[in-house]
């Protein structure tokens, strides 16, 4: 989806941000002299160095266009407190029946997933289903493993 809102700390903006002037700036620079050397070494049909240049150029400006998009649809999300899960929420839920078992979660943006650090995407199934929710709701989504039902046990 294009138009898809990235949700992003204030962080993780700058973050991005950076990297995107480092590669217009300093890695387009870097490889269009990779590039010059390269043909400079003649036939270019079976020249490695010119094909790896090649590919290394063609893989920074993909990740120059994704920054792009990220940035101009991004939203600075800002911790809160609510009683409904949403952006930057901590939310604490527990499988069905397993509430002795819970789990805890921030809810980030896709950018700033990290499920081993507790960071969920809202964009994920999972997060998709939690939005919106209050302390006590049943949720449930489809993972790769089925059907899965979870309860929110907190909100913070």
């Amino acid at each position: 989806m294009p138009d898809q809102k990235e949700y992003l700390s204030k962080q993780k903006f700058q973050e991005l941000r950076e990297e995107l002037e480092h590669l217009k700036k300093v890695k387009r620079k870097e490889v269009a002299e990779d590039l010059e050397y390269a043909k400079s070494l003649g036939d270019l049909s079976e020249n490695a160095e010119y094909h790896e240049a090649r590919e290394l150029q063609a893989s920074i400006e993909d990740r120059i266009l994704k920054l792009e998009n990220i940035l101009s649809t991004a939203v600075i999300m800002t911790l809160h407190h609510t009683e409904i899960a949403g952006i930057g929420s901590t939310v604490t839920v527990a499988k069905e029946g397993e509430e002795k078992k819970p789990f805890k979660f921030e809810m980030v943006g896709s950018e700033e997933s990290d499920i081993s650090a507790g960071r969920l995407s809202v964009h994920s199934p999972m997060g998709e289903a939690m939005i919106g929710r209050k302390k006590g709701d049943m949720f449930s989504f489809v993972s790769p493993k089925g059907k899965m039902n979870y309860k929110i046990l907190e909100i913070e």
